[in-house]
């Protein structure tokens, strides 16, 4: 198995081919560094030397990205490497990595570098960058689709595993559309924007492309979750539903529009078809409030949202932006106050209408994208087949909706169609399971989204340590690495067993902490090992969590080491040479 056969099948065969150690980290590394890739693809790529370095210091195969490649769209912040957004004078070098890709690289993911973009993520078309335009894996001159046009193609010519980007009207999905790979548009806030260059703060997201839903979920589960120093980050409520019980939704044919491409509309009946199969029930739907909602995005004062955090750099730069870039942004400056509110009562009734539609279907079918494009029909009509593009994913975001979209064949002329399943927000769970039922992926929604609880622990469960074969054993998944409040103190009993103490504000210090998903239906096995003057009980953390955790009674601590100072378990036995 070469390193890019094993990229191309995506992370689970990665993983696999890791732990029966058919394949290393720095064997795909060397693949990786000597697959040439597409003009324009990327911005910036990690030097082969650094890339070498990081799949040598990988030593952990249990980490659920261990060893896998990956991209980053430069909108996203990445500390040490320039952040552009598509503007070399924009450019700015982060100190920090954006809280999603830390958790990546926790997870043992490997960074190759930086994709190109449509400037400042304001396109769908992947043509509007000073670094070139990106083709589409398909050829023919096709659009690869923007704005996050070299991350899909990073993907898609299988130079790495999976790839973020970003989605404000459709950038996570078109994109995926154009090059026949999954894209995921999680709710609003389930991955933190902090670190991301906005586009339209209120309504950015960061989104995921992999080669198939499992990876998708995989890279979900462990990118997912609130940040500190993020105000838009949510926690994610709620339950999943088994495709067999989905009620389904569609639109009539007829009042679709897919700018005369019949291919597009036979694919997406075709499409319908399939996934009426996998479900309980179809009803079709009236698309009139989604649709007018879409056109706020870019007919209302959001534009103006655009034009808010990049005022001032416009105000000084205005010859480095792009002329259509510009004129977008600068669009916004028609806005009142009052148009802003006006359009806000509008979309909130708009909400309303959405919110009925949910109460008779689960998810919704539609098209990606009406149509396909070549750069050169692009360049004829920039601003009119941008809006075409955006159609049916322009509303998703304001009306605060969830979105898987997969692959759904080809056209007759050998385009590449798309099916996009919508749900209301939080509804990653079913949208996945339906999503790996449509494809034909041996996973169902309770093996993608079972409902799980998040533990805090901070000793023998650690990774690596003498009882994390337990969480293991008990369905536990790794999800993160984060700290907790200063107000917490950390011993090390006469038993060894180390026991972190809740002790008042300012008098504790911040304990690294691993955070484990575990099956809700597990807990019970994992409490009843519990023993004093241990316990299960919650925990704050430095992101603004409160969580389920492994405490210790204040009473052992009287005959315990402090070993607070360390700054967590892990630290202190390599401090003491264990």
């Amino acid at each position: 198995m070469t390193a890019l056969a094993a990229t191309r099948t995506g992370i689970a065969a990665l993983r696999d081919a890791y732990l029966r150690g058919t394949l290393t980290p720095g064997e795909v590394a060397e693949q990786v560094i000597s697959t040439p890739s597409a003009p324009g693809v990327w911005i910036e790529r990690v030097s082969p030397e650094s890339l070498r370095a990081r799949a040598a210091e990988l030593q952990d195969p249990s980490l659920p990205l261990y060893g896998v490649p990956f991209a980053v769209k430069d909108n996203i912040d990445v500390a040490g490497m320039p952040t552009t957004a598509g503007c070399p004078a924009y450019s700015y070098t982060p100190n920090r990595s954006a809280p999603v890709v830390e958790r990546l690289l926790a997870a043992g993911a490997m960074l190759v570098g930086k994709t190109n973009l449509d400037q400042f993520a304001t396109g769908l078309t992947g043509s509007r960058s000073p670094y070139g335009a990106v083709e589409s894996v398909f050829g023919g001159g096709l659009i690869a689709g923007g704005s996050s046009s070299g991350s899909a193609v990073a993907v898609a010519a299988g130079v790495v595993a999976f790839s973020l980007g970003t989605d404000t009207a459709g950038s996570g999905r078109v994109p995926a559309a154009l090059n026949g790979i999954v894209g995921v548009k999680p709710t609003r806030g389930l991955l933190s924007t902090a670190g991301v260059v906005p586009a339209c703060r209120s309504l950015d997201c960061v989104s995921i492309f992999t080669l198939d839903v499992a990876d998708a979920r995989t890279v979900l589960d462990v990118a997912r979750g609130p940040a500190a120093e993020d105000p838009w980050s949510r926690a994610a409520p709620g339950e999943s539903l088994p495709p067999a019980a989905v009620r389904l939704g569609v639109a009539r044919p007829d009042v679709l529009e897919f700018d005369g491409d019949h291919g597009q509309a036979e694919r997406y009946v075709a499409g319908c078809l399939t996934a009426a199969r996998l479900t309980s029930a179809v009803t079709q739907v009236d698309l009139a409030p989604l649709l007018e909602a879409g056109d706020l995005l870019y007919q209302g004062p959001w534009v103006a949202e655009r034009l808010a955090d990049l005022e001032e750099f416009i105000a000084g730069h205005a010859d480095a932006v792009l002329p259509l870039t510009l004129g977008i942004l600068r669009g916004g400056e028609r806005y009142s106050a009052a148009d802003t509110f006006r359009a806000q009562h509008r979309l909130q009734v708009l909400k309303a209408e959405a919110a009925r539609l949910f109460t008779a279907i689960d998810v919704l079918a539609l098209p990606t994208i009406p149509t396909t494009f070549t750069l050169a029909e692009i360049a004829e009509e920039p601003l009119r087949r941008n809006l075409v593009l955006g159609r049916y994913t322009q509303f998703a975001n304001l009306l605060d909706m969830a979105v898987v979209t997969v692959p759904n064949g080809t056209t007759p002329e050998g385009r590449p169609a798309s099916l996009s399943l919508i749900g209301p927000a939080f509804s990653e769970g079913t949208l996945l399971g339906l999503a790996a039922a449509f494809k034909g992926e041996a996973l169902d929604v309770h093996d993608a989204q079972p409902p799980t609880v998040e533990l805090a622990v901070a000793g023998h469960h650690l990774r690596g340590e003498a009882r994390n074969a337990e969480l293991v054993a008990l369905g536990g998944r790794f999800a993160r690495t984060t700290r907790t409040e200063a107000c917490y103190r950390l011993f090390r009993l006469p038993t060894g067993v180390p026991g972190l103490v809740r002790v008042g504000a300012g008098q504790g210090a911040q304990i690294e902490v691993e955070i484990w998903r575990l099956p809700s239906s597990a807990v019970g096995a994992l409490l009843s090992s519990v023993k004093a003057p241990l316990s299960i009980g919650y925990l704050s953390t430095v992101d603004g969590q409160t969580v389920q955790g492994f405490l210790c009674e204040a009473y052992a601590a009287g005959d315990a080491q402090d070993i607070t100072a360390s700054g967590g378990f892990r630290a202190h036995r390599q401090e003491e040479g264990q």
